[in-house]
């Protein structure tokens, strides 16, 4: 896991990824293999639905991921048995379509290959089948008015898969968004492909296992654009001469289409006609031909009840009724997902046959916004969706004689770039920011209740949902309750405090571990927080009055749409699900920092709790100034002037009595930092100079002395020393990297040799430690080069270390980091 061999002075594992999903239709998958495929900005995540954790990422695509399915596929999960090797596809927004394997013994991932002919736009969908153990067949299709069917020979063990386009079809100026592709009943060796998209209709295509695809029919019904097309499997074995066809558009209507081999049509109608004379006379649709057969196309099915867009429709996978796993059996059960915030099961009613909605979940959250697409478990005991806030949501049914589904954890993250994390002053928890407007706090929660007693990783809170980008966080350090300041595209710093119903959660999370113990809370009055309408600021919800239900006026009843739900703040003993972190665990907004003259960029607070530094975004040298904060009366102590555009990172050093600020001038600044009273601090420019060629985007200090590091746009990282006589020398310049350096962290391995490692993050996503030692002169030898597949896909925005006081004494440390990517990552660095 560690990367390059010969370096085995650090070995690095991953231990937890947290990430969203992109927020397009056709994002995620579901295979046979039961693992989730979803695309996080330019990577390909896996998660596993059973533990609720995000297994790995896999970096290759250099725009974001549109798309991705595996072969098999749910639906093929009962062919699928004896694969020990299964695939994924996925597509991206430039049009390219890679195809990666899983091996299943060892779980390990590669690039098999990407797919020569790329389209022109982004890739919109893809679909696939199994037409046999070894052979699948399968389509995408793009905004450039394109479809390409390609057939998937997949090998035996050891050898390669071999590819080979089967059709290209050319569909004019109205795109196709979805595509379903089915074996025809009764007639081997001919395949349907239906698709869908802007101008309304199903078309479909008739093919043979060779390629040569030609237009068949039309299937007109639906009023507005086709967002979802899924063939079933022959719906029982004695009588497989027709298969089904769902389709679901922004008409908000759902129509199941049943496609029968005509020379069987005549037979079973007169019977057919007389059990349900009323309901039987459904519309008779085109006929489709293919070589010798022809199938009648009819209208089985008008499906309402969704209110908005449905984005999805699927058919349960079928299920395996012989003990030999030979035959199985197509279950008539459809899953629809749609942007009114539900998902719905459909069944056809035993007596009528009338398609009835069975189960409906999700209309109660206020968080999804809308869902762009729902998927069953391989075993149809399971559903997922995924919504506009990047969120999972997944519901299992846990009923034994009746349907009961039931919320369950999935894995959750930001889906926008994410651009600060810190960590709590004793490493409970972790905080991260992103231009998705959210702050969130992810924790290891001690499993009690497994026999392993492992810690797995979970968004635990979520203390600011905001108006506003948020840029850059700073936890306080110091005793007393957990607060933190955020920065976000705004001119205030907001100054947030741990409310009652956090600390309870995170004292189960920690097993009672935490640096705020019980009798301390006894003095936190504030239970949680209550979003404001406009979603800046978050007041407070005192413990006395949670009882109270605020009346409501008469006019507040017709803005229903807009108004935001009070929270119910509670403690959790597991880790709580989208819902409840949505709008149930903010945090109380305490103070505002008024000062900056433009949006906030950076934060950073002292070791001792007592100081916090901000900059803005500047480009003039009276905006560029970093403002100093006094912790608890918050009144603004100084303002430091040294630069003359934006300062992108400060840090104190470790003994406080200075701070270090880059800037994109190219400029480092130092200053001396002295407390003269209670309230007083004085603080002197020791030393500015020109430090790179182009911007500073990073800054690091020695924990054990007063030496730093810069890492630049320029590709280098160097060492400086602050001398006695007040002035700073660069000690050394590390080699060149392969990208800028956007990312830096030092920490302290062993005092007396002053021996540490510096973590260094690069703009393409990789991660190096760096092993560093000062003494009159400064050595440096590469530590470890992260593995690819453990690192970023983007730009790496911040580093840091779990506990960086407590290094000395253990050999395993943590790292964190956040991305562009969309992705927060902690490692495990362990040291031999």
């Amino acid at each position: 896991m560690s990367g390059n061999k010969e370096e085995s002075e650090v070995e690095v594992k991953s231990v937890f990824i947290g990430a969203g999903c992109n927020r397009v239709v056709n994002n995620v998958s579901w295979g046979a293999s039961d693992l989730v495929s979803f695309g996080a900005q330019n990577a390909v995540a896996i998660f596993c639905p059973k533990t609720a954790q995000i297994l790995t990422t896999l970096p290759g695509h250099k725009a974001s991921v549109n798309c991705t399915h595996w072969i098999p596929s749910t639906k093929f999960a009962f062919k699928a048995k004896q694969l020990d090797r299964h695939y994924l596809l996925s597509g991206d927004t430039d049009g390219a379509i890679i195809l990666w394997e899983l091996t299943l013994a060892g779980k390990k991932w590669r690039q098999v290959l990407q797919l020569p002919q790329s389209h022109k736009k982004g890739v919109t969908c893809i679909t696939g089948i199994m037409v046999s153990e070894t052979d699948a067949i399968f389509a995408s299709t793009s905004s450039d008015g394109t479809v390409y069917v390609w057939e998937l020979v997949l090998t035996s063990a050891g050898g390669e898969c071999k590819l080979s386009c089967l059709e290209t079809l050319f569909v004019g100026s109205k795109p196709m968004v979805a595509l379903s592709l089915a074996e025809l009943p009764g007639n081997s060796g001919h395949m349907v492909l239906a698709m869908g998209g802007l101008d309304n209709k199903v078309h479909l295509y008739c093919g043979e296992r060779t390629g040569k695809f030609v237009h068949a029919c039309d299937l007109k019904a639906h009023t507005d654009w086709i967002r979802s097309l899924d063939f079933s499997l022959p719906i029982c074995n004695d009588e497989a001469n027709s298969i089904l066809l769902v389709s679901s558009s922004q008409d908000k209507g759902i129509r199941i289409w049943k496609m029968t081999l005509r020379g069987s049509l005549t037979n079973n109608q007169g019977t057919y006609r007389k059990e349900e004379i009323s309901l039987a006379s459904y519309i008779e649709g085109p006929v489709l031909v293919a070589g010798s057969s022809s199938y009648q196309i009819s209208l089985e099915s008008l499906l309402i009840g969704h209110e908005d867009w449905v984005y999805s429709v699927e058919w349960q996978p079928p299920s395996i009724t012989s003990v030999e796993e030979t035959t199985y059996h197509q279950p008539q059960s459809i899953l629809s997902a749609s942007m009114d915030k539900t998902m719905m099961i459909w069944q056809p009613e035993r007596k009528t046959g009338i398609w009835m909605n069975v189960v409906t979940v999700g209309e109660l959250s206020h968080s999804a916004l809308g869902f762009y697409g729902g998927h069953w478990s391989p075993d149809g005991n399971a559903i997922l969706a995924h919504g506009y806030g990047g969120a999972f949501h997944l519901w299992k049914n846990v009923g034994v004689d009746v349907d009961h589904w039931q919320p369950q954890k999935v894995p959750s993250g930001h889906f926008a770039a994410v651009t600060d994390i810190a960590w709590a002053r004793s490493g409970e928890y972790m905080v991260s920011v992103s231009l998705d407007q959210t702050t969130r706090i992810f924790a290891p929660w001690q499993n009690s209740a497994s026999l392993t007693d492992k810690e797995s990783w979970h968004e635990i809170a979520r203390p600011q949902i905001h108006g506003h980008d948020i840029n850059c966080v700073a936890i306080i350090q110091g005793k007393g309750n957990h607060r933190f300041v955020g920065g976000a595209d705004e001119k205030v710093a907001r100054v947030f405090e741990a409310p009652l119903s956090f600390l309870k959660t995170l004292n189960l999370a920690t097993c009672q571990k935490s640096s705020f113990p019980e009798n301390l809370q006894v003095d936190v009055q504030i239970l949680g927080a209550n979003m404001s309408a406009l979603g800046l600021s978050q007041k407070p919800i005192y413990v006395n009055t949670v009882q109270e239900t605020p009346e409501r006026n008469g006019n507040d009843g017709l803005d229903t749409l807009e108004s935001i739900p009070d929270a119910v703040p509670v403690v959790f003993t597991e880790p709580p699900i989208e819902d409840q972190l949505a709008y149930h665990t903010l945090w109380p907004e305490s103070h505002k920092l008024y000062g900056h003259g433009n949006e906030l960029f950076s934060l950073s607070c002292d070791h001792e709790g007592k100081l916090v530094a901000s900059s803005c975004k500047a480009q003039s040298a009276m905006v560029a100034e970093i403002w100093l904060w006094q912790v608890g009366s918050w009144k603004a102590v100084g303002r430091l002037q040294a630069h003359s555009l934006t300062v992108t990172q400060m840090e104190f050093s470790r003994d406080d009595s200075m701070l270090l600020a880059v800037s994109r001038d190219r400029q480092f600044s130092v200053f001396t930092i002295k407390r003269t009273g209670t309230d007083d601090v004085s603080y002197q420019l020791l030393a500015r100079q020109e430090a790179h060629k182009r911007i500073i985007w990073s800054c690091s200090w020695n924990p054990f002395g007063h030496q730093f590091a810069t890492g630049s746009r320029d590709k280098t990282v160097k060492i400086w020393a602050v001398e006695q006589e007040s002035s700073v020398k660069q000690m050394m310049t590390l080699p060149q990297f392969s990208s800028s350096v956007t990312a830096l962290s030092w920490v302290g391995i062993d005092r007396q040799s002053n021996h540490g490692l510096l973590a260094v993050g690069m703009e393409n996503g990789l991660i190096e430690l760096w092993s560093l030692t000062i003494n009159k002169s400064a050595a440096a030898t590469l530590a470890v080069r992260f593995d690819t597949s453990l690192c970023h896909v983007s730009s790496v925005n911040r580093l840091s270390w779990r506990n960086p006081e407590k290094s000395e004494e253990c050999r395993r440390m943590q790292l964190a980091s956040c991305g562009a990517d969309q992705c927060v990552r902690v490692f495990d660095v362990i040291t031999k």
